[in-house]
């Protein structure tokens, strides 16, 4: 029987598992990929970490994990299928064990919606990008795209004319689905461009985004739209799939939990993107893992 079990090993997870290492909590951590960082391991360059501007996300990945690793947090690489809450405690399932825990922290992050266009993965990271705040600062001076019609991505288009030369949007319908009070934000500004009926069809360069295709969806014409870079809003997709008959979630199947990270079922934490929260940057994701690990070991003494 764990004190604890953690599933998912990026920013939220791996603080979570360095606070409750240092805490003498016996943990454990589950990660079903071959290596820990979560999405910063696909992200070219973190400028907004406090004291690390500049960073390769991969770098910043590895020295998260490294850090645990020092510490001597246990891992292990397997795949969740299913938790399970008993009476006292809960039952972690995965593809090679069962895990008997007396709390979780679900860190299992979120993962944005892609467009599944040619050109794509190729380019993420070296012009493609999912976070207008995290990647927005490179594009100064330069012309960039945002394609969504929601909130987000018109927040992230504002956000982007701010430094930017040059801000498309581009919407595959007549009209936009997010907020009025952003449409009208957004046309007001003279660098923006709000481009209705099109569609990305493919993302071209070598080593960066140099131009995209794009097709009036109603008169089926294609032409060349240059950009240095494209910003991905059409949604993104809480994994929490794990708890979701479990605890309460919103809409968008976000897990419902306060700053200390405690959900509806004692013992049970969830930290990082997968919680509902306003902002979801790594800085976030490593105080929800603080908060988390904080909390389970509140929680244990108290058993």
């Amino acid at each position: 029987m764990k004190e604890l079990v953690i599933i998912g090993s990026g920013p939220a997870g791996l603080s979570a598992a360095v606070y409750a290492k240092r805490a003498g909590l016996d943990l454990l951590v589950v990660e079903k990929n071959p290596m820990s960082g979560g999405q910063i391991l696909n992200t070219y360059e973190v400028d907004n970490y406090l004291g690390l501007p500049g960073i390769n996300g991969f770098d910043m990945g590895m020295k998260f994990r490294e850090h645990a690793d020092k510490l001597g947090v246990p891992f292990l690489e397997a795949e969740v299928k299913e938790i399970r809450k008993e009476e006292d405690h809960f039952v972690v399932c995965t593809d090679k064990e069962e895990l008997e825990t007396k709390t979780v922290i679900l860190a299992t992050g979120a993962h944005h919606a892609l467009l599944g266009v040619p050109g794509e993965g190729k380019l993420n990271g070296m012009g493609v990008s999912y976070c207008a705040t995290c990647d927005g600062a490179f594009f100064r001076g330069r012309t960039v795209a945002v394609v969504g019609g929601g909130d987000v991505a018109l927040e992230d288009a504002i956000y982007l004319a701010r430094t930017s030369k040059k801000v498309y949007l581009l919407h595959r319908r007549d009209e936009l689905r997010g907020t009025r009070v952003l449409q009208e934000q957004l046309k007001a500004l003279d660098n923006a461009e709000i481009l209705y009926s099109h569609v990305v069809k493919e993302i071209c360069g070598e080593d960066q985004v140099e131009k995209l295709i794009v097709e009036d969806v109603k008169t089926g014409e294609q032409r060349e739209l240059p950009v240095d870079g494209v910003f991905i809003a059409v949604g993104i997709h809480p994994d929490s799939e794990l708890v979701s008959k479990l605890v309460e979630c919103d809409q968008a199947g976000y897990v419902l939990a306060g700053e200390d990270c405690a959900t509806g079922v004692p013992g049970l934490f969830v930290a990082g993107d997968a919680r509902k929260k306003p902002i979801r940057q790594v800085v976030t994701a490593v105080a929800d893992g603080a908060n988390a690990a904080t909390a389970a070991g509140n929680y244990l003494s108290k058993l």
